[in-house]
């Protein structure tokens, strides 16, 4: 029969809780940290989430897209498309804007923009917002602009703007296009006129770059998701890209998905993290309480009356860490938003999502129990005499009703792991590594205290000191093993992460690239571009290409409209790509394996392939390969391999074919110009006069933007990588405070037989010095692991680590944690012996 009652178990438990949460601050911010983390990631991703599936049909335009280059569909097909609902067809190309009138004295001669073509039933979801009057159907005389191009070209409604042939006159100023994210990425700001008002341009030419997109508003009786799959299963070989309203951006899917699993990894290695600092914040403040539970025992308590007490307080405590991480994860998307800029594909309005919530505080809950109860069930068990002698004695091991319910609680918190995850495997993954990693690092622990115990003495007193330290009675050398083995890992993980990424932004401006793309060059008029290229800038360097578009829509025996998923890497068999042919090898390739076609080569179709590409798909020299372009397919053998140097920002493709195969086909002409930049204005403007269809492209305004983006990213992936950063300080903090009773009872001892306070810093100083060399190159190693997984398998990012910031964040970091250890011990050395002793 249990002595206490629950009532008077709770007034125990209040009466010796202190206000301030005294020795439970470490359970609070542990549990704090990982609850608030976990709901700001489940909240984050929810709403963005929701957000797309809320404005679905917005985005793309309609409740299925189909999409295709370089051509228009048949009328067979548009009425085939009309027959499941209200259709609506726009054509979209680059093209160059020209002000007509006289614009600010540092205007541009043109700018480059995004031209797009709309029927009158455009859009079918969502409004076209002017801010200038509503929208009505646009006659071919009339253009609406963006924002950035207004202000580019210094122009308003009423001026006048060219586009190849045609001159157009401002109606209004855009803004909220309805399907800007479905459009993917731009290089330009936006103009939109009437589908005669496009065709008036003379821009739209056999082989030009240009994408006609059908979005049709199904009637009620289909269902998007099996139109969709029934028209991918019929037209695999016409080379069309299709998207229902439920995944209407998968650029934008795919960028939540890696950042999914990317936060996904930070949330559960921060819970785990949190609740290591847990466990040893409860120990600490249980070894603080070492003398009311032993007089709690000796005074008739039973074991189930400590453990409720205790249970309780720290239940108090844990209940609120809890809650606050709650409310402050669901009060942080907001704010992420607005500091996340353009890096996030939507801006999701405020509301609250409870399921994550719910997630994140059974997560929290769980750690709770599971972290807890180790040291509550030695306080519970142990009988008085030991507990007296806690500070010289190591305690027993957990009890078998204690090691049941932790084995429950982490069963649990692994099934809520998976059975929450967006990919359970990936979960499955990153929880097995982190118990490999605490698993070697408790192994590591045991290992130092066995050679710390049966190495040979040092000489010199404080070394000895330090050295016995990791092994003596109460020692807690594996828990700061753990903590410091974790906090220099996560040192060293943030480095990595953010030396590759400082490394792929200066990656995105190389040694030597072109000032210029060309685009929709006529291919008869080759020689005529070259000639007023070299009049304006004769030192430039010229690379002209043939350009199509095309569909990789078998490899081998494989069709890709087969395929359930497409293979690891594999981005190039999603969608179009840019298709060229070539006598000679291309600039910016080197030959891998099989040779190069003679250059009068007329046999059947051969073609190059990336060797990447090569090994992601399973095939090689001799095997086949199928294109669709132009909605025809071509069979081609593959002849040999290249290396394609995807750096140099020149022309990269992954198939070259040889020439007899697309020489007839309709296409255009692509060229970079490499040359003074003081010769850029006067090249686009000798370029547009002499061929006003052709499309100019600042490969500096491009670089801006990529950088732009990058460094958004770069900031975002390490602000959120911090948060385990302070999960692990957190952790070493409670291993120091866990240990901050016997270190006392230590350095009274020591102050007593004479040793100055200097002497006892500097025999600590030593000890977390010896740990952090012993683990510097064990964090090293799964630092720099953890951060390549990060950087090469979740962001598709080089491994480019800067080596002597990542050895220089290490010593750092071990300075840091040096320092920490420290400050925890300072306030030992003002403890009085006389008192210190009679707590004993």
């Amino acid at each position: 029969m249990n002595a206490i009652g629950w009532g008077a178990s709770w007034r125990i438990a209040r009466r010796d809780l202190h206000l301030g949460f005294r020795g439970l601050r470490l359970l609070f911010l542990c549990l704090f940290l990982g609850v608030a983390t976990l709901a700001a990631i489940g909240s984050l991703t929810a709403a963005i989430t929701q957000e797309l599936s809320d404005r679905g049909r917005n985005l793309l335009g309609g409740d299925i897209e189909i999409a295709m280059t370089q051509r228009e569909a048949r009328l067979g097909d548009k009425e085939a498309f009309r027959q499941l609902g209200t259709l609506s067809e726009t054509i979209r190309l680059r093209a160059m804007a020209q002000h007509e009138g006289q614009g600010r004295g540092d205007a541009p001669p043109a700018v480059l923009t995004e031209l797009k073509g709309v029927d009158a039933v455009y859009p079918l979801y969502g409004t076209l917002a002017l801010r200038q009057g509503a929208y009505r159907p646009l006659d071919p005389d009339h253009i609406l602009i963006g924002d950035a191009l207004a202000e580019r070209l210094d122009i308003r409604p009423g001026d006048r703007l060219r586009y190849g042939v045609a001159r157009f006159t401002v109606a209004a100023i855009i803004a909220d296009e309805p399907d800007r994210l479905g459009e993917g990425f731009t290089l330009g700001p936006v103009a939109i006129v009437s589908l005669d008002g496009l065709r008036r341009t003379g821009l739209i030419q056999p082989g030009s770059l240009y994408s006609a997109k059908y979005r049709i508003r199904l009637a009620p009786r289909f269902d998007a998701a099996t139109v969709r799959a029934d028209m991918e299963k019929a037209h695999d070989a016409d080379g069309w890209t299709l998207k229902d309203r439920d995944r209407a951006a998968p650029g934008a899917n795919r960028f939540i998905d890696r950042m999914g699993q990317f936060l996904s990894l930070i949330g559960l290695a921060a819970l785990v993290i949190a609740g290591i600092g847990v466990s040893n914040g409860v120990a600490s403040y249980l070894a603080a309480k070492r003398g009311g539970i032993a007089t709690l025992k000796v005074l008739g308590a039973t074991a189930t009356d400590i453990g409720r007490i205790y249970r309780m307080q720290v239940g108090a405590v844990a209940l609120l860490g809890i809650v606050t991480g709650l409310i402050v994860g669901a009060l942080l998307p907001p704010l992420i938003v607005a500091l996340a800029g353009d890096v996030l594909p939507v801006s999701p309005g405020f509301r609250l999502h409870p399921l994550p919530l719910l997630t994140s505080a059974a997560y929290g809950l769980l750690i709770a129990f599971l972290f807890t109860f180790p040291p509550l069930g030695r306080a519970r068990t142990q009988p008085a005499a030991a507990i007296f002698r806690g500070a010289v004695e190591s305690g027993s091991g957990t009890d078998r009703r204690s090691l049941a319910a932790m084995a429950g609680a982490g069963a649990l918190l692994v099934a809520l792991a998976l059975l929450t995850a967006r990919e359970p495997l990936f979960s499955a993954a990153v929880l097995g590594a982190t118990a490999a990693v605490l698993l070697l690092l408790l192994g590591l622990g045991w290992a130092v205290r066995r050679l710390a115990l049966i190495a040979p003495r040092p000489r010199r007193p404080l070394l000895r000191l330090a050295v016995a330290n990791l092994h003596r009675p109460g020692a807690q050398t594996a828990a700061l093993i753990v903590a410091l083995g974790l906090a220099l890992t996560l040192f060293v993980t943030l480095a990595g992460i953010q030396t590759s990424l400082d490394s792929e932004i200066r990656n995105v401006v190389p040694e030597k690239a072109p000032n210029q793309f060309v685009l929709d060059i006529p291919s008869a008029q080759v020689g005529r571009f070259r000639t007023i290229a070299m009049r304006q800038a004769p030192e430039a360097e010229l690379n002209i290409v043939p350009s199509l578009r095309g569909t990789i829509v078998a490899y081998g025996a494989q069709r890709v409209a087969d395929l359930n998923e497409l293979p690891e890497g594999a981005w190039f068999l999603r969608g179009e790509r840019g298709v060229t042919y070539s006598a000679v090898l291309p600039q910016g390739s080197d030959l891998t394996a099989g040779q190069w076609w003679p250059r009068d080569y007329a046999g059947p179709p051969l073609v190059s392939l990336d060797e990447e590409a090569a090994k992601v798909m399973n095939i090689g020299i001799g095997d086949t390969l199928t294109v669709s372009i132009l909605g025809r397919e071509i069979t081609a053998r593959i002849a040999s391999l290249r290396k394609v140097n995807w750096d140099t920002m020149g022309f990269n493709y992954i198939l070259v074919f040889s020439p007899n195969a697309l020489a007839a086909a309709p296409h255009s002409m692509t060229a970079t110009i490499t040359m003074d930049p003081g010769r850029d204005g006067g090249m686009t403007r000798a370029l547009l006069s002499a061929f006003p269809g052709i499309s100019v492209i600042a490969v500096g305004d491009v670089i801006d933007q990529v950088g732009t983006i990058m460094t958004q990213m770069s900031r975002a992936i390490v602000a959120a990588a911090s948060v385990a950063i302070l999960a692990g300080i957190a952790v070493l903090v409670g291993a120091i405070a866990a240990s901050r009773q016997a270190r006392s009872y230590d350095s009274v001892i020591l102050k007593t037989l004479g040793a100055t306070r200097w002497q006892i810093l500097g025999g600590q100083a030593l000890e977390y010095g010896l740990l952090a060399s012993m683990l510097a190159l064990v964090a090293l190693a799964l630092g720099t692991t953890a951060a390549w997984f990060v950087i090469v398998r979740i962001f598709d990012f080089i491994w480019s680590p800067d080596w002597a910031v990542v050895l220089a964040t290490l010593g750092g970091g071990a300075l840091l944690t040096l320092g920490i250890g420290l400050a925890g011990a300072i306030p030992l050395m003002s403890v009085r012996p006389a008192r210190a002793l009679r707590q004993l």
